[in-house]
């Protein structure tokens, strides 16, 4: 058993551009890591779920889908047991869901001792949501495209 923070992040600025063919804009933005995090605790299991105080409907939960898109990937049958609890506000803008679904990206990758590189994770975490890759990586980033394309950057730290 272990426990993964995921982080929500704020964007310092977004500007939307055109519209693309597949009905997404493109995007320039300045995203962030802050602190403020959900939390996700995997154990291995024979089966897969998700336990969550969280009024998010099966089908629109990220960690799911992020788990069920690891194992059709892999073509993996793994278990597991994800318990996530939320402090992140539910569409807050703040990328809760994606960062709930990157860290179940990563937290079973480690689980199920897949060892995927980053490259085919962030191909898996395009799928599940434009900026979903940004919380792969971190903690500040330039993203374009749809939000999938990302610049790390390094922000300067404040001093008290």
């Amino acid at each position: 058993m272990f426990t993964l923070k995921a982080p929500a992040k704020i964007n310092w600025f977004l500007r939307v551009t055109a519209r693309r063919p597949d009905g997404f804009h493109e995007i320039q933005s300045l995203m962030q890591k802050v602190a403020l995090f959900d939390t996700l605790v995997f154990e291995d299991a024979s089966a897969l779920s998700i336990l969550t105080e969280a009024p998010i409907p099966a089908d629109d939960n990220l960690v799911l889908q992020a788990a069920l898109r690891l194992r059709e990937a892999t073509n993996t049958k793994g278990g597991a047991r994800i318990t996530l609890t939320k402090k992140i506000p539910i569409s807050a803008g703040l990328g809760g869901g994606s960062s709930d679904a990157a860290a179940a990206l990563i937290g079973l990758n480690k689980l199920w001792g897949m060892d995927l590189p980053a490259p085919e994770l962030a191909e898996i975490a395009a799928g599940l949501g434009s900026d979903v890759p940004f919380f792969l990586g971190g903690p500040a980033a330039l993203a374009s495209g749809r939000g999938e394309v990302l610049s790390p950057v390094s922000l300067p730290s404040q001093k008290r």
